[in-house]
């Protein structure tokens, strides 16, 4: 017996945990299609300055959570903790700024250093959806809309909601600024010391702090929207108006702000009741600042993220698999022919799977242990008249099929 085990924060994907992953990543990428977006595969390191640079120096995914270290050649690499920051570095050095609108998907793991908890783990899994280029609202509904639509096609969207907010533009942000420095500043002694450096470098911050003890304290700092200038709040209206176009039920959520520093105007979150306290599935939200960052233009953008293996911890039933075909010979003679067969049915798209040795009994109980569908049974009488028996598992019917028939009977 081993004593090595997985590190921590890490898991295997075997099985039906595997089936729940593949089923969520291509449902998503399914939808996603439907919408025009095209995907993208980015790196799973990039140099540090990428995320460093983009999402804040006073995040806690930069102070606290990056995997950071040093290759061979002395270069800071990091492990992707998230999506965005590495898509938009890709849409600049390709030269893609100049191609706009693109919508991006891509699905992937990520890796963050963090107490594992449910439904996240140090190396986790996301799908991300990112709208390049388009400024409007509109975009900023058809994004979330396309999240909705993968909830739906889930089948999980019943038990979750849709939590809306704004963070204004950059104008709103600074008058806001102000009042939360004022109301923080008049209560630090009850702030923790991470939050008393986000008073001085970003106050927002503090509003997403997962400290316990500061949430009595956050619930009544000032909400942003009497603060919004007559645009932010006009954008924040329209995007309202978009969603129920779209059909998407939302309710609004003052206490929503993003954890990275590149978002503003929209932000969103969709949040289960079936999870506990680690109920958002799928956030996200408006982020024009990024792609300059990357060193390219001003360039709006909007997207979201969702957590694959909270998404599969909400599937009632485990995905459906193709139950495969059995095939069973009986003798050295049949086996020959029998590889054929197992080849014109995979060529058939067909699943197809032979026992390597044993008898007739044991190659059966085989096909009963891989939950095949029909077993095509070849024998030495069978092989002279140019057949195989074919017997459906399921209802016991066993026929004779000529060979080059098999294929077609069973598809």
């Amino acid at each position: 017996m081993t004593d090595l085990q997985p590190a921590r924060g890490t898991h295997d994907l075997i099985g039906p945990d595997q089936r729940r992953h593949h089923h969520v990543v291509e449902t998503a990428r399914r939808v996603a299609a439907c919408y025009g977006f095209e995907e993208w595969i980015t790196p799973i390191f990039e140099d540090t300055r990428v995320f460093s640079r983009t999402l804040g120096e006073t995040s806690d995914v930069v102070t606290k959570e990056m995997y950071t270290f040093d290759d061979r050649g002395g270069d800071s690499i990091t492990l992707r903790p998230e999506a965005t920051a590495g898509i938009c570095r890709a849409l600049v050095t390709n030269g893609l700024t100049q191609s706009l609108p693109q919508k991006v998907f891509v699905a992937g793991p990520m890796f963050r250093y963090e107490r594992p908890q449910k439904g996240r783990y140090r190396q986790f899994h996301q799908i991300d959806i990112e709208l390049i280029g388009p400024s409007e609202p509109l975009a900023d509904a058809e994004v979330i809309a396309c999240g909705w639509d993968i909830l739906k096609a889930l089948g999980v969207h019943a038990n979750t909601v849709l939590e809306l907010n704004t963070l204004g533009d950059a104008a709103s942000r600074a008058t806001y600024r102000e009042a939360l420095v004022a109301y923080f500043t008049a209560n630090q002694a009850q702030l923790s010391k991470d939050s008393l450096v986000r008073l001085e470098r970003n106050p927002m911050r503090i509003l997403d702090s997962k400290d316990e003890r500061e949430r009595e304290l956050i619930a009544g700092a000032p909400k942003i929207w009497p603060y919004l200038s007559a645009e932010a709040a006009g954008f924040y209206g329209k995007v309202q108006e978009h969603l129920a176009r779209f059909g998407v039920p939302f309710r609004e959520n003052p206490g929503i702000v993003r954890g990275l520093d590149y978002y503003g105007h929209t932000a969103f979150e969709f949040v289960t009741s079936q999870l506990g306290a680690q109920g958002t599935v799928m956030a996200g939200g408006r982020y024009d600042g990024l792609v300059s960052e990357m060193g390219g233009p001003a360039t709006p953008a909007v997207g979201l993220a969702a957590g694959v293996e909270r998404l599969a911890m909400l599937l009632e039933a485990l995905p459906p698999t193709a139950a495969p075909v059995a095939v069973v010979p009986i003798g050295e003679a049949a086996e020959a022919v029998a590889i054929g067969i197992l080849q014109s049915l995979r060529a058939a798209g067909i699943r197809a799977e032979m026992a390597y040795r044993g008898n007739l009994r044991r190659r059966m109980e085989r096909a009963n242990r891989i939950e095949a569908r029909a077993a095509v049974i070849l024998g030495a009488d069978d092989l002279a008249l140019g057949v195989a028996q074919v017997k459906d598992l399921r209802t016991g019917v066993q026929e004779a099929v000529k060979l080059p028939d098999i294929a077609a009977h069973l598809t």
